[in-house]
């Protein structure tokens, strides 16, 4: 299994911490939030390379953090030749290149590299298996309809497939939410492609694809309780710190 991590935005929402360093290489309670992830990717036996793609204008800061990551032998980055928000890719065509680029022809797990999650993934991984026949998200419960305002929000039936995807909507439905997450059994990551290819709006967001996609193919939904942070500007970035920042203290006074 191949896993894409989508690092190439530019979190215009974060400036200034974001004019010198990408949001995915922004410290967490003492550590980058692409660690974060990479931690939540450890236990699962499965993946054999893993794939980050960075826009042209960070590529240098993801070389020097992969140099130093200890699952170095297993990351290769990609670089998408943009320089600007105004110039970026958008993350379909970003999946479209990595796709490519990497030949990938093996199933495929996405994560959005702002994504600072608790999920265990063998748990999702495991539901994506059993509905291989289709597409799986991973999703999540913001708790209000004014919060599901700032993402795609999903309605599923009674066998969880996905039968209403809204991508920030004005009257939301639900609070349930797609955080970003999303498994491609092998058989379906030439549909990316194929979207890319014939979609000339709405390549931004992976979410307007899951939309196309759960109207024309099979997508299921998985919920999960753990702990979920949308990392979308810099209060919410604040925030996130400053909780891990004390689960870290808590558990160095506990251990003392």
């Amino acid at each position: 299994m191949k896993v894409i991590i989508l690092a190439a935005g530019y979190a215009v929402r974060l400036r200034p911490l974001t004019l010198t360093t990408p949001k995915p290489l922004l410290p967490i309670g003492g550590r980058k939030l692409i660690d974060r992830i990479l931690e939540r990717l450890a236990g699962t036996k499965e993946i054999d390379s893993i794939y980050v793609v960075s826009n042209h204008k960070f590529f240098k800061n993801f070389e020097e953090w992969a140099k130093s990551s200890p699952h170095s032998g297993k990351i290769s980055l990609i670089d998408d030749g943009t320089l600007t928000n105004e110039t970026r890719l958008g993350a379909i065509r970003d999946l479209e290149l990595s796709i490519k680029t990497k030949h990938i022809n093996d199933d495929l797990l996405v994560i959005a590299g702002d994504n600072l999650f608790h999920l265990d993934l063998k748990d999702f991984l495991k539901f994506a298996k059993k509905h291989g026949n289709g597409v799986s998200i991973a999703l999540y419960d913001v708790g209000s309809l004014e919060a599901a305002k700032r993402f795609g929000v999903v309605g599923i039936d009674k066998d969880r497939r996905v039968v209403d995807f809204e991508e920030k909507p004005r009257a939301p439905r639900s609070a349930l939410i797609s955080t970003g997450i999303y498994y491609f059994p092998k058989d379906k990551v030439s549909g990316i492609i194929k979207y890319a290819e014939h979609e000339a709006a709405n390549l931004d967001a992976p979410g307007y694809y899951i939309k196309w996609l759960s109207a024309n193919d099979k997508v299921y939904g998985f919920s999960f309780s753990e702990k979920w942070y949308d990392i979308g500007d810099i209060e919410s970035y604040k925030k996130a710190d400053e909780e891990y920042a004390k689960k870290k203290e808590s558990k160095r006074n506990g251990s003392t």
